[in-house]
C-alpha cells in the first residue's frame, strides 16, 4: 500500500509499505478514505518531534472497516468510521477515572517510538488497536471533511474550552489555527466576544466569518485591543493553540487577573515562563493533550447539529500521491486545511 513517510526535517515520501493485519482481539482495520494534515504533524516536519526516517505519519481518518477482531463491539466490518488521533485501553488507572488520554498504554497515530510505534493514517489502510474506544460510526449524511475533526482538532478545541469552564457571557482570546475551532466552541459556549489573535490574513478573516473580533498579531497591538475592548481588565479565558513561548506568553499577559489558560498547543521543548506575573495575576493554568476520547460523542452531536462546523476551514482536497507538494504548501502557510485522498 502506498503511505506517506517521514525521512528527515523538511523532506516526507510516498512510499509502499506492507499491507496492516489484525495482531489483537479488539484491532480493526480500516481503508482510509480521507486523512489530514494537521498543526502537530508539522512539528514532525520540521523536526520538533522526532520519530524515525521512513515512518507512517498522520493522525486524522474516516474511513471503512475492513476486518475487526472478535472482541470489537462498537464497530463492524463495512460501517464508516472517524478515529481519535491516540489509543487507550479503557482498564487502567487513569482509563478508570476517564482520563483517557493519560492511558498507561496509550498511542499515538504516525508519531513514531517515543509515541507507541503505532503506523500513522496518511496511508491507504490503517492498523486501529483498542478499536471499541477508538472508532466511532460516522453519522449519516455527515461528509468527510467534517467527521474529520471529530477525534483531533474540533475534540482539541472542545477540550482546551471546556477545561477553563468558560461561562456565559464571558470574554475569550484565541491563538493559533486550532483556534478556528475554538472560536466556534467558545461561541456555541455563549462567549459574549470571542477575539482571535493570529498573524495569518485567511485565518483571520475565517475566524472573523465564525463570529470572532480578528487581532492581527504584527499589524496590530493584541494587548491594546485586548485592553480597550474589556475596559482594561483582560480577557476571562485565553486558548493558547500554537504551542510556542512567545504564544504562551502573549496568552498570560491578554488574560485578566484571577483568569484561566489552555494551554493546548504541542509543546515539545523547554519554555520559560514568567511565573512573577502569573502569580501575581492568579491565572489557572490548563495544559496537556487532548482527551479526545472522553469527548469524541458530545462532539459529534455538535457537529452532527450544525452546531460546530469546520468544513469552511478545508481548502485544500489532494491525493496521497501529492502529499509532498501538500506539506509544502501547508508550511508556507497557504492553506488553511489540506485533505487527502487516497
Amino acid at each position: 500500500m502506498r503511505a506517506v513517510t517521514f525521512q528527515a526535517p523538511g523532506e516526507v515520501r510516498v512510499e509502499e509499505k506492507p499491507e496492516p493485519e489484525l495482531l489483537a482481539p479488539d484491532d480493526a482495520l480500516v481503508a482510509v478514505e480521507a486523512t489530514g494534515i494537521c498543526g502537530s504533524d508539522l512539528h514532525i516536519y520540521h523536526g520538533r518531534v522526532q520519530i524515525e526516517p521512513g515512518f507512517t505519519i498522520g493522525h486524522e481518518y474516516v474511513g471503512r472497516v475492513l476486518a475487526v477482531g472478535d472482541q470489537v463491539t462498537r464497530v463492524k466490518e463495512g460501517d464508516r468510521v472517524l478515529g481519535c488521533f491516540l489509543t487507550a485501553c479503557g482498564t487502567c488507572f487513569f482509563c478508570l477515572r476517564g482520563e483517557y488520554h493519560k492511558c498507561d498504554f496509550s498511542r499515538v497515530f504516525g508519531h513514531g517510538s517515543g509515541l507507541g510505534s503505532l503506523q500513522g493514517a496518511q496511508a491507504e489502510r490503517l492498523l486501529v488497536p483498542r478499536a471499541n474506544l477508538t472508532l466511532r460510526a460516522v453519522p449519516e449524511g455527515m461528509g468527510a471533511d467534517v467527521a474529520l475533526f471529530a477525534g483531533d482538532v474540533a475534540g482539541t478545541a472542545y477540550h482546551a474550552v471546556r477545561s477553563t469552564k468558560l461561562e456565559p457571557g464571558e470574554t475569550a482570546g484565541v491563538l493559533g489555527p486550532v483556534g478556528l475551532m475554538a472560536v466556534q466552541v467558545a461561541r456555541a459556549s455563549g462567549a459574549a466576544a470571542v477575539y482571535a489573535v493570529d498573524s495569518v490574513e485567511e485565518r483571520l478573516a475565517m475566524a472573523e466569518s465564525f463570529g470572532a473580533i480578528p487581532i492581527h498579531l504584527t499589524e496590530q497591538d493584541p494587548r491594546a485591543e485586548i485592553k480597550r475592548a474589556t475596559g482594561g481588565r483582560g480577557l476571562d479565558v485565553v486558548v493558547d493553540a500554537v504551542g510556542h513561548p512567545e504564544a504562551l506568553d502573549m496568552a498570560i499577559r491578554l488574560a485578566r487577573k484571577a483568569g484561566r489558560l489552555s494551554a493546548t498547543g504541542v509543546y515539545a521543548e523547554r519554555c520559560e515562563v514568567h511565573m512573577g506575573l502569573v502569580w501575581i495575576k492568579s491565572l489557572r493554568i490548563e495544559s496537556g493533550q487532548a482527551n479526545v476520547i472522553a469527548h469524541v460523542d458530545p462532539v459529534m452531536e455538535l457537529l452532527a447539529a450544525g452546531i460546530l462546523d469546520p468544513s469552511p476551514i478545508v481548502t485544500h482536497h489532494m491525493g496521497l500521491d501529492d502529499a509532498v507538494e501538500g506539506y509544502a504548501i501547508y508550511d508556507r502557510r497557504e492553506a488553511l486545511k489540506i485533505v487527502l485522498t487516497p
